[in-house]
């Protein structure tokens, strides 16, 4: 199951990912309907760090189920294909 992927990947997604990737994740989830236009706001102006934007962030997908956090995990595979790699994640997830 995709969520239990990200819980799994969860403190490398955090150390490792860029603001930028980051800021494109939002937004394909925004676009996808994932995420409200008030989530990724949150997400944005509510956590100083890029680490506490990715907690948010993947803890914020991994609550909405399935589908959602596979959205996600495909998004990181087009986004960062590096990461996705670094993290063991695979796009059958």
């Amino acid at each position: 199951m995709a969520d239990g992927e990200l819980a799994r990947i969860r403190t490398e997604f955090v150390k490792k990912i860029s603001v930028p990737v980051l800021k494109q994740l939002l937004d394909g989830l925004l676009e996808d309907g994932v995420l409200n236009d008030g989530e990724k706001d949150s997400i944005l102006e509510e956590n100083c760090s890029r680490e506490d934007k990715a907690r948010q962030l993947i803890d914020t997908v991994k609550k909405k189920g399935n589908e959602a956090s596979r959205k996600m995990i495909s998004h990181l595979q087009d986004r960062d294909p590096t990461l996705f790699s670094q993290l063991g994640l695979s796009s059958s997830a």
